[in-house]
């Protein structure tokens, strides 16, 4: 049985910007699988930084990098728990034998054709697919709840907002709110991929953040909100994490 073709989510690293451009020009061009340019670094402390906000199906890598250069950014990569598949980008093929013990998937060079690039995607979907196959259905983070007597089970994915008050925190779905019993700093360490702070009071879902604009607080003035998807309420932004969520924003 054939299974229907997926998209693959990929980050290119390459330490020249052109050539991160051509290989996004490409990869909009492909099909059978469809390629979605998710990030783009260009060297290994970008890339791993990337690595660590996003999931992805495959990183095309360029060797010869400032820094830590692919070869060795290939075996941080293998570290990772559910590591993306490595396609090298290079302009070389001397390091090609390498390059597959490393278990490389594919080993292209500049410049890259078109159907060159859609077969190792088409490699990527294969071994993407055969993992997902092995792998059990993973269990679906919540946050236990208790509610006058009642315990709930509310799914992660649906919170947008954790707001600390008082001695309790708010959480915030698109439908309504609850009251947790818990420490903020905890649930940022638990979630952090997920969830982002934005204030000493409030971590936001990184997937809700719909726009940051300017806002007057008549606590702190003058200073920027964030607007969250699926809600009308804005939420304060401290100064110190500005940078942070138009870094979120655009990544």
């Amino acid at each position: 049985m054939t299974l229907p073709h997926t998209t693959i989510k990929v980050l290119v690293v390459d330490d020249e910007a052109l050539a991160r451009l051509r290989l996004r020009t490409l990869l909009a061009d492909c099909v059978a699988p469809a390629a979605l340019v998710v990030a783009e670094a260009a060297d290994a402390v970008q890339a791993m930084s990337a690595l660590q906000r996003d999931s992805f199906d495959a990183v095309l890598l360029d060797i010869g990098m400032p820094g830590l250069d692919g070869m060795g950014l290939a075996r941080v990569i293998a570290t990772l728990p559910q590591p993306p598949a490595v396609v090298f980008v290079t302009a070389h093929s001397s390091h090609a034998v390498q390059a597959f013990e490393l278990a490389a998937v594919d080993y292209l060079t500049k410049p890259v054709r078109l159907e060159r690039l859609q077969q190792a995607l088409q490699k990527v979907e294969r071994l993407t697919q055969s993992e997902r196959a092995l792998q059990p259905d993973l269990p679906e983070e919540v946050l236990i709840i208790q509610d006058r007597g009642r315990t709930e089970r509310v799914p992660l994915a649906e919170v947008l907002y954790l707001k600390a008050e008082l001695k309790y925190i708010t959480v915030r779905t698109a439908s309504r709110s609850y009251i947790l019993d818990g420490s903020l700093n905890e649930l940022e360490a638990l979630h952090g991929a997920q969830f982002m702070r934005i204030h000493r009071n409030a971590l936001i879902a990184r997937r809700a953040v719909r726009a940051l604009e300017k806002h007057f607080d008549p606590e702190e003035g003058e200073g920027w909100a964030v607007r969250l998807k699926g809600i009308e309420e804005l939420l304060v932004v401290s100064r110190r994490q500005v940078s942070a969520v138009r870094g979120a924003m655009a990544g």
